[in-house]
């Protein structure tokens, strides 16, 4: 009876819910919406979040889903942040959920003591190197993580860095690379371009994606690298993708270096895919990166991606192989492969192709996807799950 009852059981629709920050645009934000639209049906899925804001909240409403909000209203050292725990908890016994993914710092710090209180699995995604974080930050993240079931690391890099700096068990995490929807990737580019580009005369260009709100995004090095460039005698334009806080002053640091001409700052695109079909190829710049989604759809372009030897860029790039890397804060380096992809765009040719054929490959949607639902049952229901 025990055992016909734990089948029965088993063949229940698994109560999972994604927890996420917001659902502003980004990597992470991104991901959670592709698990929503991929898991079978077999789950009974449910969204929460600290704050229903965020141009992506209208996708996870058509999705069917409404979030329940546990909102932290500023700091995390106050009342309520306890509050929210409790609320959760009740929550999760409520909708009798099996089990909670959570997917950043702050999410956590609800979402784990919650899953606990309730009896509730819960998993941690770690899907960055900390390099934001503060010394307590991290402390209490580390705290976070290894009182959940289980860990997800979306690159190898950061697997490492649980293991060796937090102590964790190589056994309690499991590596899963972000996934790239080709198909709908392809009916963007498409698609085409949804407003204008600065005319670059047939002259070649390099595209860079990523926030200007922290300095790890190194832009300032590739202006650096095309001053260089631009000084022997080498013309390369360059879209930069992308805002924030630092903008007005890489601005005045191009003009500084004479390229403001050739360095066009774009600002925030939804034709991301369709930029980077005029490119020549790409670039990542980086002195800290987790999985960057910028560096996957550049390689779904069929661009060789030029990368900086930092946390998961190596897990998608080879050198020479699918793409060029470089160590990170060298603008020198940045130039000089810069000019080699340029004088041979043969080799640069067919290190986008081996690029696009990785991504279909290793980084599938539907690879994500099985690589979840199967983690999810296993932690949920057991190994015979």
């Amino acid at each position: 009876m025990r055992r016909e009852e734990a089948r029965m059981g088993r063949d229940q629709p698994l109560r999972l819910v994604q927890f996420t920050r917001s659902f502003h645009i980004g990597g992470t934000e991104v991901q959670v919406l592709e698990l929503l639209r991929g898991l079978p049906p077999s789950y009974r899925l449910q969204v929460s979040v600290l704050e229903d804001v965020g141009p992506l909240m209208g996708t996870v409403w058509k999705l069917g889903y409404a979030p329940q909000v546990f909102s932290l209203r500023g700091s995390l050292a106050q009342p309520n942040t306890a509050r929210q725990v409790y609320r959760m908890a009740r929550w999760l016994k409520q909708q009798r959920v099996e089990l909670v993914h959570v997917h950043d710092f702050y999410s956590s710090i609800v979402a784990v003591p919650a899953a606990k209180l309730a009896g509730t699995k819960v998993i941690v995604g770690r899907l960055d190197l900390s390099h934001w974080q503060g010394r307590a930050r991290r402390a209490l993240h580390s705290r976070m993580t290894r009182l959940a079931d289980h860990v997800v690391a979306n690159a190898e890099a950061i697997r490492k860095m649980l293991v060796e700096r937090e102590g964790l068990s190589a056994s309690r995490i499991s590596v899963i690379h972000n996934g790239l929807d080709l198909a709908r990737f392809d009916a963007r580019v498409a698609e085409g371009l949804k407003g204008p580009l600065p005319d670059t005369g047939g002259a070649p260009v390099v595209v860079h994606v990523a926030n200007m709100n922290h300095a790890v995004k190194r832009q300032e090095d590739l202006l650096l690298a095309l001053a260089m460039l631009r000084h022997s005698g080498t013309r390369l334009h360059a879209y930069l993708v992308g805002d924030g806080p630092r903008r007005p002053a890489l601005e005045r640091t191009a003009a500084e270096l004479g390229i403001a001409d050739t360095v066009h700052f774009l600002r925030h695109r939804t034709d991301v895919p369709a930029i980077y079909g005029k490119a020549t190829f790409g670039v990542l710049c980086s002195s800290a990166e987790g999985m960057s989604n910028a560096v996957m759809e550049g390689m779904a372009s069929g661009l060789p991606m030029v990368v900086t030897r930092v946390g998961g860029n190596t897990d998608l790039i080879v050198e020479g192989e699918r793409g060029r890397v470089v160590e990170a804060e060298r603008p020198a380096q940045l130039a000089q492969v810069f000019r080699q992809l340029l004088a041979n765009p043969g080799k640069a040719s067919e290190m986008g192709a081996a690029a696009r054929a990785f991504v279909a490959r290793e980084l599938s949607l539907e690879r994500m996807v099985r690589l979840h639902d199967a983690l999810y049952r296993r932690i949920a229901r057991g190994p015979d799950a």
